[in-house]
């Protein structure tokens, strides 16, 4: 079951916490989060599962940033959310995705108990000039059936865009 716009502001600072909060933000059946203006892109190819790759920093400016297809930037909602009780799920907002844009590939499933901003993870069909803080993508929370265990990750209270951790799931004993 999903939580409709009604639940979700019942159980806010509950279970439900976005900081920053706008009443303006919320949906039938979702909040809508928006774009940070940092941006993340990778700058050595190819890349390798086993490793940190490198990558550089961009500012997303007043005026726009143009993206181009076929690079994957990573982004992440200017909001911090933390869920206790639900699962939160992330998915673009359909203006965006009517203009090519996707702001995640794998990662729009959230788990009980995160703690962070969520890393957007771009790619655009064709050129697109994007613009900070515009409304991405809507988070929505799904009912959970039997007993929560504590969400633990190397994502977790993250505090700025997150690349590929992957690497430390080799490093494991």
């Amino acid at each position: 079951m999903i939580l409709t716009g009604n639940e979700i502001l019942k159980e806010l600072n509950q279970s439900i916490f976005i900081s920053p909060f706008d009443q303006k933000k919320v949906n039938p059946n979702s909040y809508n989060l928006t774009l940070d203006k940092h941006l993340v892109q990778y700058t050595k190819f190819p890349l390798d599962m086993k490793k940190d790759n490198p990558h550089k920093d961009l500012v997303i400016p007043e005026d726009g940033l143009l993206l181009d297809p076929g690079i994957l930037y990573l982004g992440r909602t200017v909001e911090r959310t933390k869920t206790l009780n639900y699962v939160p799920m992330l998915e673009g907002r359909s203006s965006v995705g009517r203009l090519g844009m996707f702001i995640h590939v794998t990662a729009g499933f959230g788990d009980v108990g995160f703690d962070g901003f969520w890393t957007l993870e771009i790619i655009v069909t064709h050129p697109l000039i994007i613009y900070p803080n515009v409304e991405i993508c809507q988070i929505f929370y799904h009912t959970v059936q039997g007993e929560i265990q504590e969400y633990k990750s190397k994502y977790q209270k993250n505090t700025g865009i997150q690349t590929s951790m992957m690497y430390k799931d080799f490093n494991k004993s």
